[in-house]
C-alpha cells in the first residue's frame, strides 16, 4: 500500500513539475479602446464581413477574430487582456447604463481581465457604477480592475462603486489558475491619468509604486507563478530619445512584477521596452492593433520569446455573431439618442476630398481640424442663442479623432468631441460660457501659449479672435493685441488695460471652462482670473455657466460641441450637386487666429 501511495505522489509531482516548466505563454492584449466597437473611418465604408474591399482599421468583430485565432493557434497558455480606456468614445457609451452592453461583449469576445482607465470615469464614480453593474446583472463580463483606487469615507459619491468592490464584481487584484500556472493580476491608474480624471472625485488615487509594491506582496503570497500589471500610466520618449514614463518608473523601482502591459499614452511599442527584465508592451489606440506577447516559464523564471503587433484592418474579416450584436446595438444607439435629434445612424451629413486631423504630439499649431470646431461652435452659438458668444474656444486635449476623405456620418462627428457628459441623455460636455475683462483674456491666452510647450494638450483654438504677439517676448508679454471679430468680418480692438471693466464672452465646454476658474491655483497666485456671469458678477458654481440654447423654452437646452459641428458641416455648400455639403475648402489649410507683430 505504502509502495503504490509513494509511485502515485511520484507521478503526480512528475505531472505538476511539466505543468509549471517550460510553458509557452501568449498574452493577447489591447488599450485605449474607447468603445470603438465598429471600424474607421468614415465609418460608412467599414465592412468587417467581407475582405479587401476597404481601408478602415479597428472594429471589435475583427478583433474578436484575432482572438479566437490567436488562441485556437496557439500550443500553451493564452491570457487575453486590456489596459484600460475601453469605455468612452463613440456614440456607443451613451446607452451603456442603460444595457451594459460592451462589457458582456467583451467576454464574448474573450477577454479575461481590464484595467479602470481615467475615461472610465467621465460620467463620474456613481454612473461607471451603474455600467459595470448593469452589465454584471445581464450576464457574465471579464475581471475589472481598479488596484489603486481609494474610496472616501465621508463622500457618498462613490458609494456604489465601492460596493461593487465589496461584492467582488470589481478586484484590486485577480487570479487565474489555467495550464497549472497561477497568473496574478493588478492594475495602476498612473498620475498624469490620475490628473486627467477630472471627474473621478471622490475617487482618488494611491501612489503607484507603494500600490504595486504592496499587491505584488499580496500576489506573492497567494503563490503566484506570474504576476501581470495593467498599468494605465503609460511610456513616451525623453528629449535624448529613450524610453522614460511613469511604466518605466514602476519597472525600475517595484521588483516582482513580471509583465506590464501598458495604456493612456497611445504608444505604439513594435518591441517590448524591457526595463529591468520587466517587458513593458501597448498597443497604440482604438483597437487599431492587437498586441501578442509570448513568453516562455522555465524553472519559475519568465522570459520573452516573441512580440507582434497584429493589425486591424479589412485583411481579416469579423466575427459574425460579434458584428450582428454590434449591429443591433447601433439600432439602439440609432433610436435612443439620434431619432430624437432628427438624425441616423448611416446618413451622409457632409463630405469631404481633404484630410482634417489635430494630432496632440504633432504640428498642432498648423492644424485644419482644430479651427474648423472652434469655428463651428462660434456658429452654432451665435446662430442659436440670442446673446451668442464673442468667443469660443477649445483645447487640443479634447480633440478625439479626425476627419478622413469621404461620407461623414453622425458617429464620425461624434468621435471628434466625444468625451463627457451632461444633465440629459445626449453624450458630450455641455457647452458654457463665462464672462471676463479684455486683460482676463489676454492672461488666459498668455499662459496657454506658455504652457503648451510642455503639455500639448493645453494648446487652444479660437474662433472670433486675431492676436498680435511676438513669441521671442517673455512670460506674459508676448501679446500686443486682441481683436474680436464679429461674425460679419468686422472687429474691434479689445482694451487689454487692468482698468477697463468691459467683459467679453467666451464659450467652450464644460470642461475647459472650469480649468480657466483655476488658473489662480496653477500658476501659484501669479494671475487671477474671476469668471463672470454676463452682469459681470463672479460665477461661484460652474454649473451656473452652462450654457442655456432656448432660454424661452422650461428647462435648460444644453448644447454639444458635436452638435454644433453636425449644423456647421450642414450649412456648408454643395459643390458637387450630390445634396451632400461639402466641407469648405479654407480648411484644406491651417486658418490663422495668431498673427506675428511686425
Amino acid at each position: 500500500m505504502k509502495k503504490v501511495l509513494f509511485i502515485s505522489l511520484l507521478i503526480l509531482l512528475m505531472f505538476q513539475g511539466t505543468a509549471q516548466t517550460g510553458q509557452k505563454i501568449v498574452i493577447l492584449h489591447t488599450n485605449d479602446l474607447h468603445s470603438r466597437l465598429t471600424g474607421f473611418a468614415p465609418e460608412l465604408d467599414y465592412t468587417p464581413i467581407s475582405v479587401n474591399n476597404d481601408k478602415t482599421v479597428g472594429g471589435f468583430a475583427r478583433i474578436a477574430t484575432i482572438l479566437k485565432n490567436e488562441a485556437a493557434g496557439d500550443e500553451g497558455i493564452t491570457l487575453v487582456v486590456d489596459a484600460g480606456d475601453f469605455l468612452m468614445g463613440t456614440l456607443f457609451q451613451g446607452i451603456e447604463v442603460k444595457t451594459g452592453f460592451q462589457l458582456r461583449l467583451m467576454k464574448k469576445m474573450g477577454y479575461d481581465v481590464l484595467a479602470c482607465g481615467n475615461h472610465e470615469f467621465d460620467y463620474g464614480p456613481a454612473r461607471l457604477a451603474e455600467i459595470i453593474g448593469s452589465a454584471h446583472k445581464r450576464g457574465e463580463i471579464p475581471a475589472v480592475l481598479l488596484g489603486n483606487g481609494v474610496f472616501n469615507p465621508s463622500d457618498p459619491g462613490d458609494d456604489a462603486l465601492e460596493k461593487l468592490v465589496s461584492d467582488n464584481i470589481i478586484g484590486r487584484t485577480f487570479i487565474i489558475s489555467r495550464g497549472g500556472l497561477k497568473f496574478g493580476f493588478f492594475s495602476l491608474l498612473g498620475k498624469v491619468a490620475d490628473d486627467n480624471a477630472a471627474y473621478a472625485p471622490p475617487v482618488t488615487f494611491s501612489s503607484q509604486v507603494a500600490t504595486a509594491r504592496k499587491l505584488v506582496k499580496e500576489l506573492t503570497a497567494e503563490n503566484c507563478d506570474v504576476i501581470i500589471c495593467l498599468s494605465h500610466s503609460g511610456v513616451s520618449k525623453d528629449k535624448n530619445g529613450a524610453w522614460a514614463g511613469e511604466d518605466v518608473e514602476l519597472a525600475r523601482k517595484v521588483k516582482g512584477i513580471d509583465v506590464i502591459i501598458s495604456g493612456h499614452t497611445h504608444t505604439y511599442l513594435y518591441n517590448p521596452v524591457i526595463v529591468n527584465g520587466v517587458p513593458i508592451v501597448q498597443t497604440g489606440e482604438y483597437g487599431v492593433n492587437v498586441g501578442k506577447l509570448t513568453l516562455d516559464f522555465n524553472d519559475g523564471r519568465v522570459s520573452v520569446s516573441g512580440y507582434s503587433l497584429i493589425p486591424v484592418d479589412d485583411k481579416t474579416e469579423g466575427d459574425h455573431l460579434i458584428n450582428s450584436l454590434i449591429e443591433d446595438q447601433k439600432q439602439k444607439v440609432a433610436d435612443e439618442i439620434l431619432k430624437p435629434l432628427g438624425m441616423s445612424y448611416d446618413k451622409p451629413v457632409a463630405e469631404t476630398d481633404f484630410l482634417l486631423e489635430c494630432i496632440e504630439g504633432g504640428d498642432i499649431e498648423n492644424s485644419n481640424l482644430g479651427p474648423l470646431v472652434a469655428d463651428a461652435i462660434y456658429s452654432y452659438v451665435n446662430n442659436h442663442v440670442k446673446t451668442g458668444t464673442d468667443i469660443s474656444m477649445l483645447a487640443v486635449g479634447v480633440i478625439r479623432d479626425r476627419i478622413v476623405p469621404g461620407y461623414q456620418t453622425a458617429p464620425d462627428v461624434f468621435r471628434i468631441m466625444s468625451m463627457g457628459s451632461g444633465n440629459d441623455e445626449v453624450p458630450g460636455y455641455p457647452l458654457s460660457r463665462i464672462y471676463v475683462t479684455g486683460h482676463e483674456l489676454k492672461s488666459i491666452i498668455e499662459i496657454l501659449l506658455a504652457i503648451y510647450k510642455s503639455t500639448p494638450s493645453n494648446y487652444c483654438y479660437y474662433s472670433g479672435l486675431k492676436v498680435m504677439y511676438d513669441p521671442s517676448k517673455g512670460l506674459l508679454r508676448k501679446i500686443n493685441s486682441i481683436d474680436i471679430v464679429k461674425s460679419d468680418g468686422s472687429s474691434q480692438k479689445a482694451d487689454l488695460s487692468r482698468k477697463n471693466k468691459k467683459i467679453y464672452s467666451i464659450t467652450a465646454n464644460s470642461y475647459m471652462l472650469e480649468y480657466i476658474g483655476i488658473i489662480k491655483k496653477k500658476t501659484f497666485g501669479l494671475i487671477n482670473v474671476v469668471p463672470k456671469d454676463s452682469k459681470g458678477n463672479p460665477v461661484v458654481n460652474m454649473k451656473t455657466a452652462l450654457l442655456d440654447l432656448d432660454e424661452s423654452a422650461a428647462g435648460l437646452q444644453e448644447g454639444k460641441e458635436w452638435l454644433a459641428i453636425m449644423q456647421y458641416l450642414s450649412s456648408m455648400n454643395d459643390i458637387n450637386s450630390n445634396n451632400i455639403p461639402d466641407i469648405d475648402q479654407k480648411y484644406k489649410e491651417p486658418v490663422r487666429t495668431f498673427f506675428l507683430s511686425k
